[in-house]
């Protein structure tokens, strides 16, 4: 699974692959734009995002597409 945030005045968006499930994710996302506390994901590396609530602009759960070649992908 992938996620995307976008945050508010920066041109690109951040991206992440957390080993939580999407209904997880989702509920740290609401977790933090409702109590205004930071939004903290990790993934299997080790890699953590922290982005503060306040800068969030948009959150997209998503599958991963890695591995789709070809014009018919």
């Amino acid at each position: 699974m992938e996620v995307k945030i976008g945050i508010a005045n920066v041109a690109r968006e951040v991206s992440i692959e957390p080993e939580e499930s999407a209904s997880r994710v989702e509920e740290l996302v609401r977790a933090a734009v409702t109590d205004g506390t930071p939004l903290r994901l990790e993934d299997a590396k080790g890699r953590v995002v922290i982005v503060p609530a306040a800068a969030i602009g948009y959150v997209d759960i998503g599958e991963s597409l890695k591995g789709r070649v070809g014009f018919g992908a």
